[in-house]
Formats: structure tokens, C-alpha cells, sequence
């Protein structure tokens, strides 16, 4: 078993077209189907129905793709660990993040960008929930995020810092002055919120869940700028972590309570195999 067979493998179950993906991989469809017809001799199993030009995948070829995956997945593992050894001076790594970390982030990057002007670098925004699916399917090489309960197994966790969380709302607001807020003032607030998938409104939902309070939600937007720039109208208003907020057309107000603050932490697969550029960029996250 080879781990080109491997990849021609994963390739055509992708398109299920034997032409396609032999188009994709840059070589002949006789080949790709020789290639596959060798693998499957070998394993003595059909991987893949072959109805006149459409294939479609065995019972065996589902089970067979997780762990093909993974072989090419730890092949290239050991790859980009022998390119590690030419001094950062190429590369790519992909960050997700959730936007309430986007001043952390930012910082760390144009600081990394200066440091490592050769390592290709790609950000993604996202709510929690999307940006682990893509750490579990290998696209993003760790997430900035904030998480206090979920402990997976298979993920490291790597703690950042604490902030409190807080109700925000528009500098020209009666309640701009304030120091602090309890839950059930907020509850009673007129509010624009992310939409489901973020994990603010999961913390958020508990806390008000926990203290029997049902909040006055009037607008779901799941894009965080567009929420800050309703509220700085003065007629909703919103909360989010202390850190995440950083407009000088908005005020933060501390909300009482226990428990009452989020905890940012990277996020990375734990037998996955670690960049040095990666590392690097966890050095300039820790320092911020």
C-alpha cells in the first residue's frame, strides 16, 4: 500500500468521478483507476461500485476513508516537520478565531507578519462551534476562542487570560455612566445579540437560564460590527466580553454575579504535530 494510492483514493471518493479527479490530481484516468484497482487487489476489497461511468462508495470504502485520512494526514505531519527545519523562511499556518479575540489577534500578527515575512498566514472568523469543525477536519492549525467547560480529549488547551463580562451600549446611553449592572437590569434592556453558535450566547443564555430571567432579545445578527453599530445608536444594546470591545463610540459595564467573566484560550488538536511557526505564534499571543 503506497500513500499516492492513498491520496487517489481520498481524491475520488471526494468527486466520485474517476475523470474529475484524475483531472484534480493532474494525471490520466487510467492511471488513477489502475492505481485504485491495485490498492483494492491488495486490500481484497471493493472500495468504490462502479455503475457504468458513476462510482459510489462501498460499505468498506466509508470505513476505509477515515483511517486513509489519517494516514495521509500524519505523512504530511512528518513533511512539514522536515520543512520546519529551513528557518521559518517558508510555510503557511491558518488561525481561526472568534471575533471577540480579534484585538489579540491582530496584535499578534502584525507582529509575526514583521518577524516572518515569508510564512504565509490565513485567518478565519467564525462562531466556536464552526471553527472546531474545522480543527477536527485539519483546516486551521489552532482557534482563538473562548471556552470555560468543554474539555474534549483529543484538543489542548492552552489558557490566555480571564475578562469579565460586560453589558455594552452606546456612550450616549443613560446607563453609559454606570460602574456595574446586575442580570436582571439587563434582562429588562431592549437587545441586539450574536445568533446561536457563538459561545457568548451559550454563556450568556446559562446565566440568565440559572437566575430564571427570560431577556428582552429583539434583534439575532451573527455578524458582531453590525451589533456594535445598532447599539451605538442608543437603541439596543448588547454584551460581550470586556476584551472583545473596542470602539470609542461604546461604553463596557461590568455585570454582577459569580462566575460572571470568560476564559480566552488556544485551542489545538493534541497528537497533531506543531509548526515551529505555530509555536511562534503562540509565543506573541501570550505575550499580549
Amino acid at each position: 500500500m503506497e500513500l499516492r494510492q492513498l491520496k487517489y483514493f481520498l481524491k475520488a471518493k471526494e468527486f466520485l468521478n474517476f475523470t474529475e479527479a484524475a483531472n484534480n490530481l493532474h494525471i490520466s484516468q487510467s492511471t488513477l483507476s489502475q492505481q485504485i484497482k491495485q490498492l483494492e487487489d491488495e486490500l481484497d476489497v471493493l472500495l468504490f461500485n462502479r455503475i457504468g461511468k458513476r462510482i459510489t462508495l462501498t460499505e468498506a470504502g466509508e470505513l476505509f476513508a477515515e483511517y486513509a485520512l489519517q494516514s495521509v494526514n500524519r505523512a504530511n505531519d512528518g513533511f512539514l516537520l522536515l520543512k520546519d527545519l529551513n528557518n521559518l523562511h517558508t510555510g503557511k499556518i491558518s488561525i481561526g478565531a472568534t471575533y471577540g479575540l480579534r484585538n489579540l489577534l491582530t496584535k499578534a500578527l502584525i507582529q509575526f507578519a514583521e518577524q516572518f515575512p515569508k510564512i504565509n498566514v490565513q485567518i478565519f472568523f467564525g462562531t466556536s462551534n464552526e471553527l472546531i469543525e474545522k480543527l477536527n477536519h485539519f483546516q486551521l492549525d489552532f482557534v482563538l476562542t473562548f471556552n470555560e467547560t468543554t474539555k474534549e480529549q483529543d484538543f489542548k488547551y492552552q489558557t490566555l487570560f480571564s475578562s469579565p463580562m460586560t453589558l455594552v451600549t452606546s456612550k450616549k446611553s443613560i446607563l453609559a455612566n454606570k460602574t456595574s449592572i446586575t442580570l436582571k437590569e439587563i434582562a429588562e434592556l431592549p437587545l441586539a445579540i450574536p445568533a446561536s453558535g457563538y459561545s457568548t450566547i451559550q454563556f450568556m443564555n446559562e446565566a440568565f437560564r440559572k437566575n430564571n430571567l427570560k431577556p428582552n432579545i429583539r434583534i439575532e445578527i451573527n455578524d458582531v460590527p453590525t451589533i456594535f453599530e445598532l447599539v451605538k445608536t442608543g437603541n439596543w444594546h448588547t454584551f460581550m466580553s470586556g476584551a472583545s470591545v473596542n470602539d470609542k463610540g461604546l461604553s463596557t459595564i461590568l455585570i454582577k454575579g459569580k462566575n460572571m467573566s470568560r476564559t480566552a484560550m488556544i485551542i489545538s488538536l493534541k497528537n497533531a504535530y506543531e509548526k515551529k511557526a505555530v509555536k511562534k505564534f503562540y509565543e506573541l499571543l501570550t505575550e499580549n
